[in-house]
């Protein structure tokens, strides 16, 4: 019994990453792609075949260019929920999903979303804003009792007694500027077994 293939109205079966590339390059050019795709392989000395190099070994990449094709360049419905975390080509696309006229898109308007998207992110942030290291630190110094940095002015603390646990609540005055200690090495104790 020959068995139907769920995945045959998808517009990515058959076509390979060049191909992909080569018609949204065609149709948006390299600007659009960065704009929209913030991915260096698309600003820096672009072309089609560095760009699939790269895309070939970076699966969240060429996740995030399917994507972009699938429902910019084609202009496809939004998926469903059960689809939403298939990846690109293994999503069915139902008969009824039609490929439509690609989207008009602008820089101008990759502008508009990135702010958008800073926004929605620095709202869901909250506390936890500034890099990833001073993040890091906080989470460390609140789960584990380690040193960490003070969300307010930047500073290390290592006492214990002013962990969240404790009952103390901290100010500013708590925090008193100390040498960082080097960093934990996980593999300096270990040794060859002979």
């Amino acid at each position: 019994m020959n068995k139907e293939n769920p995945h045959r109205y998808n517009p990515l079966q058959g076509v390979g990453l060049k191909k992909v590339l080569e018609e949204l390059v065609t149709y948006y050019g390299f600007d659009i792609l960065y704009a929209y795709l913030n991915m260096n392989c698309f600003k820096t000395n672009p072309s089609i075949d560095a760009s699939a190099k790269f895309l070939k070994k970076t699966d969240w990449a060429r996740h995030k260019v399917e994507l972009f094709y699938l429902y910019q360049y084609k202009n496809l419905p939004k998926v469903s929920s059960e689809q939403f975390t298939v990846e690109p080509r293994e999503r069915v696309v139902p008969e009824h999903h039609k490929p439509g006229k690609p989207a008009v898109l602008s820089i101008e308007d990759a502008e508009r979303l990135q702010q958008k998207r800073d926004k929605n992110a620095a709202s869901y942030m909250g506390e936890n804003s500034g890099s990833s290291r001073q993040y890091n630190e906080r989470r460390s110094a609140r789960h584990h009792g380690y040193k960490g940095l003070n969300a307010k002015t930047g500073n290390t603390t290592s006492d214990d007694s002013h962990s969240p646990w404790s009952g103390h609540s901290q100010s500013d005055d708590d925090f008193v500027e100390r040498e960082p200690e080097p960093a934990f090495n996980p593999w300096g104790n270990y040794k060859k077994k002979k």
